[in-house]
C-alpha cells in the first residue's frame, strides 16, 4: 500500500496547532494612568447598588483596601446597623416552654433581667400545667405509671425524678451486687418515667 492511496486521502492529523493566546479584551482599568485591561469589577458605593468600576487585578486590590460602604453614614447609624446585623435582622424572642404562648422580649432587655423574667414565666407554666393536670382525668397508663413509682397522681415534677432516681438506684443491678431478680421492676420504673415525661408530668 502507497501513501496516496484512497484510504488516506479522508485522514487529517490528529494534532491541533497551537493558536497565539491573545489578552482577555474588554474594558481599560478605571485607575488613573493604567492601561491594563479592566477585568475586576469594584462596587461604586452606597447609593449606587448595582453599578461598578472596572480596575486590573493591582488596582481592584488597591480600592478594595480603602473602600468604605458607611462613608455617609453617622456613629449612630452604623452602630444601629451593627445591632441589627448580629442577629441576622430578625426578631428575637426570649426561650421558654412554650413558645406559641411567649410574647416577644424587646432586644433592649438585658440577658440577667431576661433570664429572671423566664424563670418566672416557667415557674407560672408548671403551677398553671399542675392544676390542669389536677383537673383532667388521668389515662390508664398515667395512672399505672404513678401507682408504679409509688406516687400520687398530684406529685410535682421533683418527686417524679427523685422518685425515679431513687427506684434506679435500687434496682440496678450494679447496686444490689448483680441479682438480677429485679430487673423487671427496673424496666417497669424506666417505663413509667417515660410516660410520665411524655405526658408532661415532668
Amino acid at each position: 500500500m502507497t501513501l496516496d492511496s484512497k484510504i488516506f486521502v479522508g485522514l487529517k492529523s490528529a494534532r491541533k496547532r497551537s493558536v497565539p493566546q491573545s489578552e482577555p479584551t474588554g474594558p481599560r482599568c478605571q485607575w488613573d494612568g493604567c492601561e491594563k485591561n479592566g477585568t475586576h469589577r469594584a462596587p461604586v458605593g452606597r447609593d449606587a447598588e448595582g453599578l461598578y468600576l472596572f480596575f486590573c487585578i493591582e488596582h481592584v486590590k488597591e480600592y478594595n483596601r480603602g473602600y468604605n460602604f458607611a462613608t455617609d453614614l453617622s456613629d449612630k447609624d452604623i452602630a444601629r446597623y451593627q445591632r441589627e446585623a448580629a442577629t441576622g435582622r430578625r426578631p428575637t424572642w426570649g426561650t421558654s416552654v412554650n413558645q406559641a404562648s411567649e410574647t416577644p422580649l424587646p432586644s433592649t432587655v438585658r440577658s440577667g433581667s431576661a433570664k429572671a423574667l423566664n424563670a418566672r414565666k416557667t415557674a407560672a407554666q408548671r403551677q398553671a400545667q399542675k392544676t390542669d393536670f389536677q383537673t383532667r382525668k388521668l389515662k390508664v397508663l398515667e395512672t399505672k405509671a404513678f401507682e408504679t413509682l409509688g406516687l400520687s397522681p398530684d406529685a410535682t415534677p421533683e418527686e417524679i425524678k427523685s422518685r425515679y432516681k431513687e427506684r434506679l438506684k435500687m434496682h440496678h443491678p450494679d447496686a444490689n451486687q448483680g441479682d438480677r431478680t429485679s430487673e423487671g421492676e427496673l424496666r417497669a420504673s424506666i417505663e413509667a418515667h417515660k410516660i410520665l415525661k411524655l405526658n408532661g408530668f415532668c
